[in-house]
């Protein structure tokens, strides 16, 4: 089948990389043309795991092309248009539309008659409905059929999850417009992959709610680790418990210092605001996301308790990215973190391995560390915000002598207390009791940290 992909950004490029690879003839199409001549270099803009390989298979295979014309770059040819633009967050919470139906009014005159539009991008409900009015306004009929294809991909395993989905999420209100997005995935059918087939209304419906119950996950999670500090409990063991009930799942169920993204805190806004502007108010969303940001400030200030930090010490921070393999810091913990250990006099050294250049625009007056043992080098506390596997990889001794302090904060919860105090470092991690070294025994013990700090909902 002919596909464009309108929008070669990160949900674009991925999806219309995989379409390709499937055998599909594919264009991505952006507006940039400074950004298409780089796609046509392999110059990726975005880090994900497997697609420049991905994409140069593609290309090489005569399935995968670039463009920034619509009319020139052969659009009225195409069989099914994806809409994959951006829907950044209005400041009450509600998705900026506007680029959707931008794109919407360009290519409505360039389409064959009969060519299917399938909004990919994460769109609010009743956005499919929008659209499909107005290209018909612009055309003068409804000639043209328009579907919802929502997308649940990961960052850092997009093309896994892609290619490996859990379930394809067809939504049309015509049979027509149901059958010709069937005929896309049909591999997917042919291999046992569930497809589910509703309104272009429930389709909007279920990529929110997807998302919006894992971020409620994250935050029951995050609660209960909280719970397990004040009771003695460790959150590994409870979240193993309940993981192995196959009504609740083993995914989602660890701790960490909040999610942030591109995903979850912008639908977790929107899902919020659509409950409101529909008269049914998402409490138990409005209250997770008020949560996750008390969650960020209350781990910084954790830290400069936990470790009797005075002003002008220095901090190590490992991770700016929101999660490993992406180089995405969208409201990441870093960037809540680092500011608030600065306010309070800190000096704040920073590594990650992939996202260092884009945090640099959010981040500044730190010093920027090749390597995790130099960030940590002279600080006297060390905190780790990104499960990245450079980090489970650390040579704990060298960097038990790189730091002038004791304390290791691991707010992923990367390393076993005791692989930590051996070299005579206090290890804190998350719903686990602190982990210190008592001297005179020369062992490792548990002990619970401050109770002073851990004040119940402090995360």
């Amino acid at each position: 089948m002919r596909i464009w992909m309108i929008g070669a950004g990160y949900v674009g490029l991925t999806s219309g990389t995989c379409l390709a690879n499937m055998g599909h003839q594919v264009c991505c199409y952006d507006i940039s043309a400074a950004r298409i001549a780089q796609l046509e270099r392999f110059d990726i803009p975005i880090y994900e795991p497997g697609l420049e390989t991905a994409m140069r298979e593609a290309v090489d295979a005569g399935k995968l092309r670039f463009s920034s014309l619509l009319k020139g770059g052969g659009i009225m040819d195409a069989d099914a248009v994806f809409i994959a633009v951006g829907t950044p967050s209005g400041r009450d919470g509600s998705i900026d539309l506007s680029q959707v139906m931008t794109a919407a009014q360009q290519i409505a005159p360039h389409l064959k008659r009969g060519a299917l539009v399938i909004i990919k991008s994460t769109v609010v409900v009743g956005t499919a409905r929008r659209v499909r009015e107005l290209i018909a306004r612009e055309r003068g009929a409804f000639d043209i059929r328009v579907a919802s294809n929502p997308e649940f991909l990961r960052e850092g395993s997009a093309l896994k999850d892609f290619l490996s989905p859990d379930r394809i999420v067809i939504g049309a209100d015509d049979a027509r417009a149901r059958n010709a997005l069937r005929a896309i995935y049909r591999p997917f059918e042919k291999t046992g992959v569930p497809v589910v087939t509703t309104t272009t209304g429930n389709a909007e419906l279920i990529k929110y709610a997807a998302n919006a119950f894992l971020a409620l996950k994250i935050g029951f999670v995050n609660d209960v680790a909280n719970l397990c500090e004040m009771a003695g409990g460790d959150i590994g063991d409870v979240m193993h418990g309940i993981g192995l009930d196959g009504r609740i799942g083993r995914s989602f169920l660890m701790p960490g210092p909040g999610f942030g993204g591109s995903c979850f805190p912008k639908d977790t806004r929107a899902f919020a605001a659509t409950g409101r502007q529909f008269g049914a108010p998402q409490k138990l969303i409005e209250t997770l996301i008020d949560r996750n940001e008390q969650r960020k400030v209350l781990l910084a200030r954790r830290i400069l308790k936990e470790a009797k930090l005075v002003s002008g010490s220095r901090i190590a921070v490992l991770g700016l990215a929101f999660k490993a393999n992406t180089d995405d810091v969208r409201e990441s913990a870093a960037l809540t973190l680092v500011p608030i250990l600065q306010q309070a006099g800190m000096q704040v050294a920073v590594h990650d391995p992939r996202a260092a250049s884009n945090a640099r625009r959010y981040v500044s007056d730190v010093k920027w560390a090749s390597n995790p043992y130099d960030a940590c080098n002279g600080a006297a506390a060390a905190v780790i915000l990104t499960e990245w596997d450079d980090y489970r990889r650390l040579d704990m001794a060298r960097l038990a002598r790189s730091l002038s302090g004791k304390t290791l904060f691991d707010y992923r919860n990367l390393f076993d207390p005791r692989s930590v105090t051996r070299y005579g470092l206090r290890y804190v991690s998350l719903g686990r009791p602190a982990a210190i070294v008592h001297q005179r025994a020369g062992v490792s013990s548990l002990d619970s940290w401050d109770r002073r700090v851990a004040a119940p909902g402090h995360a």
